[in-house]
């Protein structure tokens, strides 16, 4: 019965097209389309409205350059007839991306402004029958318009509250945020297909982009199919296609859904899956700022010059246990809040959530104030007192993410790339402070500050799995990574790839939200033998791919296994047209 409905309402719409055709004339004229060249048929054909044969002629034509200006010419002119859903459908057999993108961008215009009756007639709005089709009868068939939708609000595990102060979500109860999250947490996947687990699927990153800018030119936003990456949870290989013109992302991919901080994870690794919106802000950083960017959490100099003084004017009485955490409170009140920055990316986007909220995780694990797992004790913890000996003075200590790759292996091609390496770690450095509260570098590291930096590299990979905030972190550092070599070996330049609508000038809008400014202070303390050891943290989180990027950090293929998938992974010649992602 659905399919009966389906072909009436699809019968409909052809009556609906065929009866257009007195309209057309009043469009297009009387032109007798007498023309020599194929092209010249095509221009001629698309100006009488004979879109149908304009297409015929169009499949006679070799060269690329002219079936783009053919298309172009079917386009604007389905567009003066009001059909912008069939402009942008014929825009999107338009090879050229910058010829494509300017019939989008024109497209985009006219269907955001109200068409006006000709002659006094009425308009017919075809792109209404059209989306009333598609939304109505096997929505899930007509180009992946979407299943079932996801949070808006940064999916994390924290939230910015109205003055600024990044806050964990810590309540499961009845909190409104929550709830959104419990009834979408299903799998978002769109077929039976993407939602399959793949050993290695393969995202056409020029592709995608063409997608997501036809989707664009109709008002619409990126499907929940692209927004996930297909569902790649780990990068593996970044794969070249001069010939085809393809800049590919290979990884382990499978379906997904939300999880109770609402991160969009893997069903059965629990593994954060890829997000387009972070591989766009970073294909941007990598072009703009050199793939460099960053975050701090510092606490202000007036603030470590009160906590001098709130010291030492309690440090002559003797603590009692009991007021252990009324003393700590009054600390922490001295110095204030934290001040977070970040760098080379915009602090509102969901990368600088990310960086900021794993950079602040990781301090609270490092002053005890979170569980860390085995082989990850806290700072605290590990501080001891000899005999006779005093505690450690109040320095502050800086800790900070960085990238960890040992190198990246290419073909002999330089056609295939896959970053080797753990790819995050930790530093750290001992800073002093003078009378004044001012924080002075040292560029050095005590035994103890350097070993809970190291427990922590070490174990990364069993804290990304008790805490997804970090393989977040991960999934930020290799995007980072794979859109710096985008950009380094000029990729994009080998496939005629002009990022129209992903790159800085592009109309592919990032989602964003409340940027946070400032954290509740990062500190603790612990009693020895009645002695009492006060810590404080700063640092933040450094992306800096030069080093990695330099010729002596690449390391060839000598057995050919990256050949041997990169030939493996190439383009089936068998994909329908407009689809970006395979197996």
């Amino acid at each position: 019965m659905l399919n009966l409905i389906r072909a009436g309402m699809v019968a409909s719409l052809a009556l609906a097209l065929s009866m257009h055709a007195s309209f057309s004339q009043s469009v297009f004229g009387q032109e007798d389309p007498q023309s020599n060249t194929a092209l010249e048929k095509v221009q001629a054909f698309s100006r009488v409205g004979e879109f149908t044969r304009a297409f015929d002629e169009i499949a006679k034509l070799e060269d690329a350059a002219q079936r783009d200006e053919g298309h172009s010419s079917i386009a604007r002119m389905q567009m003066r007839a009001g059909l912008v859903h069939a402009a942008v459908e014929t825009a999107s057999y338009i090879e050229d991306d910058m010829s494509r993108s300017e019939v989008l961008s024109e497209a985009s215009t006219i269907r955001s402004k109200p068409m006006l009756a000709r002659g006094g007639g009425i308009q017919p709005d075809f792109d209404q029958l059209i989306d009333l089709i598609t939304t109505t009868v096997e929505p899930e068939s007509w180009e992946e318009l979407g299943g079932p939708g996801s949070i808006a609000p940064f999916p994390t595990g924290v939230y910015v509250d109205s003055q600024g102060t990044l806050k964990r979500v810590t309540q499961l109860s009845n909190d409104s945020l929550l709830s959104s999250i419990h009834d979408t947490s299903k799998i978002l996947a769109t077929s039976q297909d993407v939602s399959t687990q793949s050993v290695l699927r393969k995202v056409s990153l020029t592709r995608l982009e063409k997608e997501a800018q036809l989707k664009w030119a109709l008002g619409r936003d990126p499907t929940d199919t692209m927004r996930n990456m297909a569902g790649i949870y780990e990068v593996k290989y970044l794969l070249v296609y001069p010939e085809t013109g393809e800049i590919v992302i290979a990884g382990p991919a499978g379906p997904w859904h939300v999880n109770p901080e609402g991160r969009h994870v893997n069903v059965a690794t629990g593994q954060p899956v890829l997000q387009l919106d972070d591989m766009v802000v970073l294909l941007r950083n990598a072009i703009e700022e050199h793939g460099k960017f960053g975050c701090a959490i510092t606490p202000t100099q007036q603030g470590l010059k009160n906590a001098q003084d709130y010291i030492d004017a309690t440090s002559a009485k003797p603590l009692h246990p009991r007021q252990r955490d009324k003393w700590l409170e009054g600390l922490r009140s001295a110095v204030g809040k934290q001040d977070i920055t970040v760098h080379g990316i915009s602090p509102d986007t969901r990368v600088g959530q990310i960086i900021v909220e794993a950079d602040y995780h990781m301090k609270r694990i490092g002053m005890g104030l979170e569980d860390g797992t085995a082989g990850v004790p806290s700072y605290l913890e590990m501080v001891t007192i000899p005999p006779g000996g005093s505690p450690p003075p109040m320095d502050v200590l800086r800790w900070w993410f960085t990238l960890d790759y040992r190198n990246i292996s290419v073909t002999k091609e330089r056609n295939a790339f896959a970053l080797q390496g753990p790819g995050v770690k930790v530093l750290s450095e001992n800073e002093h402070l003078d009378a004044q509260g001012q924080r002075i570098h040292t560029n050095t590291s005590t035994a103890l500050n350097a070993t809970f930096a190291q427990n922590f590299s070490t174990n990364f990979p069993a804290l990304a799995v008790k805490y997804p905030i970090y393989a977040e972190l991960k999934n930020v550092f290799d995007l980072a990574m794979i859109c710096s070599l985008i950009e380094n070996e000029r990729l994009a330049d080998q496939v005629d790839w002009r990022m129209t609508h992903f790159g800085p000038k592009g109309g592919y809008q990032v989602a964003t939200g409340s940027a946070p400014k400032v954290v509740d202070t990062i500190m603790n303390m612990r009693v020895i033998d009645r002695k009492h050891i006060i810590a404080g943290v700063s640092g933040g989180v450094s992306f800096d791919p030069t080093a990695m990027l330099s010729e002596e950090k690449m390391t060839v293929d000598e057995y050919g296994l990256m050949s041997a998938d990169h030939k493996a992974s190439d383009i089936p010649k068998a994909i329908k047209h407009h689809s970006w992602w395979w197996d």
